[in-house]
């Protein structure tokens, strides 16, 4: 379930003898400085899937007595939910998987498509704000704290360049042309829970971000992670490419179950939403590069500007081919309807 928050399996004999198995988590409180207010969140969509899906397998946070869905112990944030036997994958070459997890985030925000957004708190604010994030990266640029400006001039120029391309989501949310959803905000495959035997998704995990936000959010962040060719962080930046044939599977299963919701904007934007989102992240690499290295943890002192150029390589290869996915995002919206 991550990598901020500490998981535990416990196992409980229940009376009869039978053995029952739950995950134990202590919150990350620095992460998460409003944990109340993420659980309260977390209650309210989990218990409107599961009043959707009697019968079937969802996450289900445990409460105490007195309703609460977090226990605070000193300085400590708990929290329990039942444990789901399965399989989860952090890197995946199984098309089918890949779409079935496009299905799952898909079907994660029909399951929530009725639901109240104005109910939901923002846990962390302008989280996909890129007009915001740039402001950040244009500070950490005249502060150079870190007196490393000079040297990445080319990687400044270049997100500055694209600046109103990658705030056309935010630009588009505030004039009121793209509806808020409930999202999901960290798609990545490897929150998604899947069945041993025949790898359908089963449940999706990790809802600590979820929070309104746009439907290009989601999509765009699970093109992100799982259609590159390399890792985030490789530094062979001629080998950054969009995977076509894992960017088709997704689409095909997310839009399997949201095509018939979206609106003509939603479907215009959302090959953007994968450049957007690429973009978004190069300036919060390039931005704590700048300040010193102070938010994203790294293992060399130049780990966040090869994330910047690794996320400039990918963002560069989705504007190339920003037709080509356009194209097929329309495909499967018309095989869907």
């Amino acid at each position: 379930m991550g990598n901020v928050n500490h998981t535990y399996k416990v196992n409980f004999r229940l009376p009869e003898g039978k053995e029952k198995s739950f995950l134990v988590q202590n919150v990350n409180t620095y992460a998460f400085r409003n944990p109340v207010g993420l659980m309260e969140n977390i209650d309210k969509v989990t218990e409107h899937i599961r009043a959707k899906k009697p019968g079937k397998i969802a996450l289900h946070f445990h409460h105490t007595a007195d309703r609460k869905t977090y226990v605070i112990d000193g300085s400590n944030f708990w929290r329990m939910t039942n444990y789901v036997p399965s399989v989860t994958y952090n890197a995946v070459t199984d098309l089918a998987v890949v779409r079935n997890a496009g299905m799952a985030f898909g079907e994660f925000q029909m399951d929530l498509a009725d639901f109240d957004i104005t109910e939901l708190t923002e846990t962390i604010p302008d989280f996909h704000n890129t007009r915001a994030r740039y402001d950040k990266l244009l500070t950490a640029i005249r502060e150079d704290r870190a007196g490393r400006a000079a040297s990445v001039r080319e990687e400044i120029d270049y997100l500055l360049s694209v600046q109103d391309t990658a705030c056309r989501l935010t630009d588009l949310l505030n004039a009121g042309e793209l509806p808020l959803r409930v999202t999901h905000n960290d798609t990545k495959i490897n929150n998604v829970l899947f069945n041993p035997e025949n790898n359908d998704a089963m449940v999706v995990i990790d809802l600590d971000t979820v929070m309104p936000g746009l439907l290009g959010h989601d999509f765009g962040d699970a093109i992100r992670f799982a259609a590159n060719t390399v890792e985030e962080d490789c530094r062979e930046y001629d080998k950054v490419h969009v995977n076509m044939d894992v960017f088709q599977a997704f689409t095909q299963g997310f839009l399997a179950k949201t095509a018939h919701t979206m609106t003509e904007r939603e479907v215009e934007t959302l090959a953007l939403s994968c450049f957007t989102l690429t973009a978004e992240l190069a300036t919060r690499f390039l931005a704590d590069y700048l300040d010193g290295d102070l938010y994203f943890k790294i293992n060399a002192p130049d780990h966040n500007l090869v994330r910047t150029r690794c996320q400039i390589a990918l963002a560069k290869d989705m504007m190339r081919r920003m037709n080509e996915m356009d194209a097929m995002v329309r495909a499967c919206v018309a095989s869907a309807k």
